[in-house]
């Protein structure tokens, strides 16, 4: 049996670890590095971005929906708020709100929208990969439009 400590350190290191793969996406789309964004990502991870397809499936197709937000973005910052982590021995969970923002290419800043952010983990030999992520916005049914104007 693990005393209470101890597994607390155990959970706050693996918590770090995550925390560190969900950063290296925050720190591969400021600098607009596709390098960067693969090396957190399971080499078969399934997307549902916010851009069709319903789903974007292994890592090339995730690298190529991130490429194609860079071809309009001059500057990228990226924000994620409010990441809550559950973590099991080889499988974890989060979830978050996230806002893609910067400059366009033609000159015109954006504040970006926040967004509903999920991650799916896999602990992939001895590392933690992100194999699922998810993201949306909600839905007013009535109109059938997305609410982009929401903030956390």
């Amino acid at each position: 049996m693990i005393s209470t400590d101890s597994a607390t350190m155990t959970w706050s290191h693996e918590e770090a670890a995550i925390r560190r793969q969900i950063e290296k996406v925050i720190k591969g789309l400021r600098a607009k590095d596709l390098d960067t964004l693969r090396e957190p990502y399971a080499p078969d991870v399934v997307s549902f971005d916010i851009e069709p397809p319903l789903r974007h499936v292994g890592i090339e197709a995730k690298l190529a929906n991130w490429a194609r937000v860079f071809e309009v973005f001059e500057t990228v910052d990226y924000e994620l708020r409010e990441l809550t982590l559950t973590i099991g021995d080889d499988v974890a969970y989060g979830y978050a709100f996230g806002r893609l923002s910067g400059t366009m290419r033609n000159g015109a800043a954006t504040t970006g929208m926040w967004v509903r952010v999920t991650y799916g983990l896999r602990r992939i030999d001895g590392t933690w990969r992100i194999a699922h992520d998810q993201v949306s916005v909600p839905h007013d049914i009535l109109s059938g439009k997305g609410m982009v104007d929401l903030e956390p």
